[in-house]
């Protein structure tokens, strides 16, 4: 029954629930279920919140992120991948894909993300890219080429992330591992993880090269 958080989630997030009242509503549900008092839940709130303080830097970065798209940052990527001929949306995010990842696996995490790196300088990146190809885009592209440019972050984040061994997900395998007497190397595991992060990179390349041909074939006809 303690697992009926994780369903609790999976509905919550397929019915577009706002992802933080998902969470904290599964986290409080599950604990009651495993007979825990609500107040130590609410207190183990409390200390994660006080131990993780260093997330909340990304508020710090956000009005910074604003000023510089204010003065133009999305406009001066765009126009800076515009002057190169040869540059397609498929390589931008490719380049793009595999610094995220490489980035990731070293335990740069923050190399990357969506609010700072992806919204004000790859998707413009990527949009100009195209602009240049095929002149103004259609609204329903220029949305896919966000989409591509946000999916390009999450794969290289989450499948480079498990090649650098002190990760969460790293240390909670070889923390379930002792606790149940199983040996286990973390080190080793993280390794394990270079084929999956070099095959992800793979499918996911040639997802964005049939990408292109896909933009080709919609707007080639309209092209500059």
């Amino acid at each position: 029954m303690v697992l009926i958080g994780v369903v609790l989630i999976m509905a919550g997030f397929l019915f577009r629930i706002n992802s933080a009242v998902v969470v904290t509503i599964s986290a409080l549900v599950t604990g009651m279920i495993a007979g825990i008092p609500i107040i130590e839940i609410i207190t183990q709130f409390g200390e994660a919140f006080t131990t993780n303080r260093y997330m909340s830097i990304l508020i710090v970065t956000l009005p910074v992120i604003g000023l510089l798209e204010k003065n133009g940052l999305q406009q001066q990527a765009s126009r800076i991948v515009s002057k190169i001929k040869a540059i397609t949306v498929g390589r931008v995010l490719t380049m793009y894909l595999l610094i995220r990842e490489v980035g990731a696996a070293l335990g740069l995490n923050s190399l990357g993300g969506h609010p700072q790196t992806v919204r004000p300088l790859i998707a413009p990146m990527a949009e100009g890219a195209a602009e240049t190809k095929y002149g103004k885009l259609p609204e329903k592209e220029q949305q896919e080429i966000r989409a591509h440019a946000a999916a390009a972050d999450n794969i290289g984040l989450f499948f480079g992330e498990d090649i650098f061994v002190a990760v969460g997900a790293i240390l909670l395998m070889n923390g379930f591992f002792e606790q149940n007497d199983i040996p286990a190397d973390p080190i080793a595991m993280a390794l394990w993880g270079i084929p999956t992060a070099i095959f992800a990179f793979i499918v996911h390349a040639i997802r964005l090269r049939l990408f292109d041909k896909k933009l080709n074939k919609r707007l080639g006809s309209s092209g500059k």
